[in-house]
This record gives structure tokens, sequence and C-alpha cells, in this order.
């Protein structure tokens, strides 16, 4: 029993996403079973869902040794749950670790082709909507015009050489998350994302993105509030007028 259990330790990937999780247990089925050919291993970060998401979660990992499941108090923010999923996956010895949502927006069978940039050298890959043949499905096009010039201030401010500078789907080496002292971030919300492709252009990352199909969530509530975005702004003038500094 034990040499299996070590044998299983083994064959488990040294790569690994971290998907945080609110009131998600009706999308959550269906993400999984889209994930599991890519051969990553995938944290849950689950806030406390009214809805069982992390119950549901942890009875399917028993069956699934890929899957891991971080339990939270409380609904904290999406830039709280990657810094606690990202300190997970590092006290574990990941290699690689990448963040995307639970909804099936980003596609999991990109990760392999944002893998391979890794390994040509890159220290980020970002899945990016807006980049030459990426593109947005279930969005009129108006939105997709307004959302990506909501995105002009913030990389014209913070000089950021990403184009989908809000996108959420990522791969990390795990050397540029300690890089840009991803921990002392501070983000609570959405705005996680603009922090870190700060901190990774200016601690001079190879970033690279890579045009992935973006498709609006079938099941499941947005959870953009009017505070997130008043953060959001917040966090853009606070870090163009104190730009971090890697050490």
């Amino acid at each position: 029993m034990r040499e299996s259990m070590r044998r299983v330790e083994v064959e488990l990937p040294r790569r690994i996403v971290v998907v945080p999780t609110y009131q998600e247990r009706e999308a959550l089925p269906r993400f999984l079973a889209s994930f599991e050919p890519t051969g990553f291993g995938a944290l849950v970060v689950d806030d406390a869902s009214p809805d069982g998401t992390a119950d549901w979660a942890e009875a399917y990992a028993r069956d699934h040794p890929w899957l891991h499941v971080l339990r939270r108090g409380g609904k904290e923010g999406l830039g709280t749950a990657y810094r606690a999923g990202f300190a997970w996956c590092l006290e574990r010895g990941y290699e690689v670790v990448g963040q995307m949502d639970a909804d099936l927006s980003h596609p999991p069978d990109a990760l392999a082709g944002m893998a391979a940039e890794l390994e040509r050298g890159a220290d980020l890959v970002v899945g990016s909507r807006f980049v030459r043949g990426g593109k947005t499905v279930g969005w009129p096009r108006r939105r997709t015009v307004q959302s990506y010039a909501a995105l002009l201030p913030a990389r014209l401010l913070l000089r950021l050489p990403v184009v989908d500078v809000t996108g959420g789907f990522k791969l990390w080496r795990a050397d540029a998350l300690r890089r840009i002292e991803v921990e002392t971030t501070v983000s609570q919300g959405y705005v996680f994302q603009i922090e870190t492709a700060h901190r990774a252009a200016r601690a001079g990352l190879r970033i690279v993105e890579l045009p992935i199909t973006f498709r609006e969530r079938e099941v499941g509530a947005s959870k953009l509030s009017a505070a997130v975005k008043r953060e959001g702004i917040a966090v853009v003038l606070r870090l163009a007028r104190d730009p971090w500094r890697p050490r």
C-alpha cells in the first residue's frame, strides 16, 4: 500500500492550475471533465460557497488524485484566492502554476500550447482574447470593443506590454511568481490580474501572449461588482503613482 501511494505521488504532474470558485457547483463538473485530459493538476480554491461547490469537489477528488481542494472561510475576493492558491502550490514544489476560471470561459485544451511556450523560455504565458487570432464568443461586438477600450488606460498608465491585461488565463513559472513577490500583492478583486502583469513587466519577465477563444459563461453568474470596478481604478492609479520595484 505504501509503495502504491509513493508511485501515485511520483506520477502526479508538477504542473497545476489554480481555479478559484464561488457558487460554481453547476459549472464545475463540466469544467473538470474537460480539464482532466490536459495532464495538469488542479487546485480548487473555494470561498465557502453556499451551494456546496467544495463538498462536491472533495468527493470528486477522492477518485481523481490530480484534483485538490483548498477551503477558505468566506468570500474574500479573487486576488486573495489566488494568493492562497499560489502559496499552496509553491510550498509543494510545483514547477508551473496556472490560473483559470471554472466556467469554461477559458479553453483547457489551450494549456498544451501555453506550456510549450514556457518550455521555449517564457516566464509567463497569457491566454489572450485580444491579440491577433484571439476572439470572444457570446459577446456582442459592442461589448468586445468596450472591454478592449477599457483596458487601454491601464496599459498606457502602467506601460504594460500585455494586451489582455485583465485576462485571467495564465501559466507562470514558479520562479516567476517568486520574482514578482506575489504574496505581497494587495488586490482583492479582478485587478489582481493587472497588478501581477505590472509586476511581471517591472521584473523583466519574458511574457508571451497566445490567442484563445474566450466563451461567455453558460451557467452561473458573473462576480464582477461595482465595488470590484472601483478597486480596479484605485489600484491602477496607485501603481501609476508608486510603481512596484523588484528587489
